[in-house]
């Protein structure tokens, strides 16, 4: 059991990560990441609701009929974010005007659904929970490294604190929305083609 919760936390930050493995949940990648301040909101929000969704799914998934599956995973998903919202206005109103509208589109995020729906609906609670939370942690990671990377080179500041120069030339571009896509190209590349290519060629026989 505790090699098969390890193997599933690994996979879920390297060879199936939701993000640069199946490509998901690219919406938020484009929203967010122009700010690393706004990108750990919106992780937070992501891995609170897919830990928890994941969980209640898991707990009720002998209970719920068939032909409501899905409404009722909605529903579960919905009741997370909403409390995740508010707790934001409560606590960081500032934080959640910047947001806007995008936590509450975390309940369209494919990835909660899919994971609700591919494991979940299969596996025990403690595993399924075990799921939402790598697989929050991933997409997390990486889009930290988006925003990182957009938000030093676009504006020259980290968390809005100035790193490079007065005399640094923003690159516009990584600060508009198609630096997002750019910048996950890149490191789809990298991680996909260099970092997780390289274990599976050394394992390869000659």
């Amino acid at each position: 059991m505790k090699t098969a919760a390890r193997r599933l936390f690994l996979e879920n930050l390297g060879a199936n990560n939701p993000v640069f493995a199946q490509v998901l949940g690219i919406c938020s990648t484009l929203a967010v990441t122009n700010r690393v301040r706004n990108t750990v909101v919106m992780s937070l929000g992501v891995i609170f609701t897919l830990t928890a969704a994941n969980l209640i799914v898991s707990l009720l998934r002998r209970h719920i009929p068939a032909r409501v599956r899905m409404m009722s995973e909605v529903l579960i998903i919905a009741t997370f974010v909403l409390l995740f919202d508010i707790l934001l206005r409560a606590f960081s109103p500032e934080i959640s005007r910047q947001l806007g509208p995008y936590v509450g589109l975390i309940i369209t995020n494919c990835i909660i659904m899919g994971r609700a729906e591919a494991f979940a609906l299969s596996h025990p609670p403690g595993l399924s929970a075990l799921d939402g939370l790598s697989s929050g942690l991933g997409y997390a990671y990486v889009l930290l490294l988006i925003a990182t990377i957009r938000e030093i080179l676009g504006a020259g500041t980290f968390l809005e604190m100035r790193v490079l120069g007065e005399g640094w030339m923003p690159w516009t571009l990584l600060a508009m929305a198609p630096g997002a896509f750019f910048v996950l190209a890149l490191l789809v590349w990298i991680l996909k083609g260099w970092v997780l290519a390289r274990p599976a060629a050394e394992g390869s026989p000659s």
